[in-house]
């Protein structure tokens, strides 16, 4: 854990909630990550972790006045987004008809069950399978971990792993340097820790 205390982790702190449990997992990890909106420490970071609990279109809307709807996209360190943070990441959202920072090219939409049974939003564990190659989900596989959310990305280009609610949906994401997780790795005990791990190292 050493080599992680010299890198600079910068949280965004746009307004939406999660970011002291991101902050907290961190610390549990040996980081000390820093919670801020300011431009230039984000752009200085070593990464970026874009984590968010909230609703899309008052979030972009705060993102806007800080001018970091420019900033964010323009990022090239690697850039982690953690459930609405993933969604922002996207092209649009269902959610208030939202345009958002149009990272990765794929929408975002409600889960609409056929059952009254299945209720949305998913809460609770369920568990991933690796699409595709990435260093984000490295040594998982089959994993449970901890998701709260309403709405989803389809499997699509940049799909990495996958999950079965409603529907096989979106749970992690990757596209260069940004990567991107439906579910909370700071809430899915070892698992998310290996992939908060899997962050940093690489």
């Amino acid at each position: 854990m050493a080599q992680f205390k010299k890198m600079k982790i910068a949280i965004i702190d746009y307004n939406a909630g999660n970011v002291q449990s991101v902050k907290f997992a961190l610390e549990r990890l040996g980081v000390n990550g820093i919670l801020t909106s300011d431009s230039e420490e984000i752009l200085t970071a070593d990464k970026v972790i874009f984590p968010g609990v909230g609703e899309a279109n008052s979030t972009m809307n705060h993102l806007r006045k800080l001018g970091l709807e420019k900033v964010i996209p323009n990022l090239t360190q690697p850039v982690l987004g953690v459930c609405l943070g993933m969604q922002l990441m996207c092209s649009h959202s269902e959610e208030n008809d939202t345009e958002c920072l149009n990272i990765i090219p794929q929408k975002v939409i409600r889960f609409r069950p056929d059952s009254k049974e299945i209720k949305v939003p998913h809460v609770g564990w369920n568990n991933i399978l690796v699409k595709n190659d990435s260093w984000i989900t490295e040594n998982l596989n089959d994993e449970y971990v901890y998701f709260v959310h309403s709405y989803f990305v389809e499997v699509g280009e940049f799909t990495v792993a996958t999950t079965d609610y409603v529907q096989p949906f979106s749970a992690a994401l990757q596209k260069d340097n940004f990567y991107a997780t439906q579910f909370h790795p700071e809430k899915s005990g070892s698992v998310g820790e290996q992939i908060l791990n899997n962050f940093l190292i690489k």
